[in-house]
């Protein structure tokens, strides 16, 4: 039950031997546990959080109630045999070793150009909208937003675009990034929109910068990067580069 599976996780939050914990896998659930939580130890000896997808919900909580970085990377349900390391593999594996590579992707038609940095927050579309209004509802003025989302009906991510727009999460940000919108579903009336389309609409009357595409989210190239650390994103000769920052 849930208060087995926080017992487990608190376990491992205060054993001052394990230097990270991986989430398995995503799916649901991770909301259920969060009141369950006492983070005054790992607050007074941090650890890599990893993982993404559901466990946006412990990331979210995690840099916005205590200032400390998690990474949003590959879990261990998509680790590849010891003989073939995936690029997502290898990037978490430098992360966690201390190395931050840029990331360089092409330029995408809807991106809105300009340098832009600032601290980097959000993840998957679905669980912050779930927590809206709640204690763990997510901050993002002065921020930079990163989204992804799976498998969702096209009106819905417009509806979760909506309900952020309206609750003023849109308006104050250093810049939009967006990855993976994968496996979107439509229905017999078809939306008429993609979701890279829909989310460029929402953000239509603001002027900061938007950049799609962005390697992350549930897609092959989900390349590890340090949710609630800094972003410096660029543009230069049709490709993006965003660099990050420990701090």
């Amino acid at each position: 039950g849930d208060r087995e599976r926080a017992a487990d996780l608190q376990k491992f939050l205060d054993d001052p031997s394990i230097r990270a914990v991986f989430c398995a896998r995503g799916g649901y659930g991770t909301v259920r546990i969060l009141d369950y939580l006492d983070f005054s130890s790992f607050c007074k000896n941090p650890k890599w959080i990893v993982g993404y997808s559901d466990i946006t919900a412990l990331h979210q909580l995690v840099h916005q109630q205590f200032g400390i970085i998690t990474v949003h990377g590959t879990m261990p349900i998509h680790f590849s045999t010891p003989e073939k390391k995936t690029e997502p593999v290898e990037s978490l594996q430098s992360l966690l070793f201390g190395e931050l590579p840029a990331m360089r992707f092409p330029v995408h038609l809807f991106n809105r150009p300009g340098r832009f940095s600032g601290r980097i927050t959000g993840g998957n579309l679905s669980v912050i909208y779930s927590l809206r209004g709640t204690p763990y509802d997510i901050h993002t003025d002065d921020a930079v937003l990163f989204l992804e989302d799976v498998d969702e009906y096209l009106y819905h991510i417009d509806r979760m675009m909506i309900n952020l727009k309206k609750g003023g999460k849109l308006a104050h940000l250093r810049g939009l990034i967006v990855g993976g919108m994968t496996e979107m579903k439509d229905n017999l009336i078809p939306f008429g929109k993609d979701a890279y389309a829909i989310i460029s609409e929402a953000v239509s009357e603001y002027d900061y910068p938007v950049v799609f595409g962005f390697p992350a989210g549930h897609l092959e190239r989900n390349l590890a990067f340090p949710l609630g650390g800094m972003a410096e994103v660029d543009e230069k000769d049709g490709e993006i580069t965003v660099q990050f920052l420990m701090q």
